[in-house]
């Protein structure tokens, strides 16, 4: 049995350490070289495309949650393609690659049936449908807040 030894881990200190300070001296350049002007649009929280106008409790289009379904959906498909990778030569080994290979190769197969399927029904066109979509959702949300600011200051008079 070998024995331990710390100094063989000593590679791996050095990335975290040249990784930390790569990290670190980026935020410090940044800070301090960096240019300083708040604007309106920067001082706005960011939220993940959408402009955060309105109300918390405002509802998302559905298409937000089908992309988020179909993300999840095809990462975790993804995911089961790295074990698979991993015991595929313990497979190969004991003769029952073609087997396996093939039952893979449907499983992707389908996946890739299944993302032609979301392709062609239009699911990820963000184009000038989206684009009118999203202008008609920020007018009627433009609509809302000035309807809750009159609202506010008759009430305050």
């Amino acid at each position: 049995m070998n024995d331990f030894q710390l100094i063989a881990y000593l590679p791996i200190l050095l990335m975290f350490l040249v990784a930390a300070g790569f990290g670190s001296s980026q935020v410090i350049l940044s800070a301090l070289l960096g240019q300083r002007k708040r604007t309106k649009t920067k001082l706005m929280p960011y939220e993940c495309g959408k402009d955060p106008v309105g109300s918390a409790r405002e509802r998302f289009s559905v298409k937000f949650y089908v992309i988020a379904m179909l993300f999840i959906l095809f990462d975790i498909e993804v995911i089961f393609l790295v074990p698979w990778a991993v015991v595929f030569k313990d497979f190969v080994a004991s003769g029952n690659a073609a087997f396996i290979y093939t039952e893979m190769m449907v499983f992707v197969a389908l996946l890739l049936v299944g993302y032609v399927y979301v392709v062609k029904k239009g699911t990820f066109e963000w184009g000038d449908r989206a684009r009118v979509e999203a202008e008609a959702e920020a007018r009627v949300l433009a609509r809302q807040e000035r309807l809750a600011t009159m609202n506010a200051e008759r009430k305050a008079a």
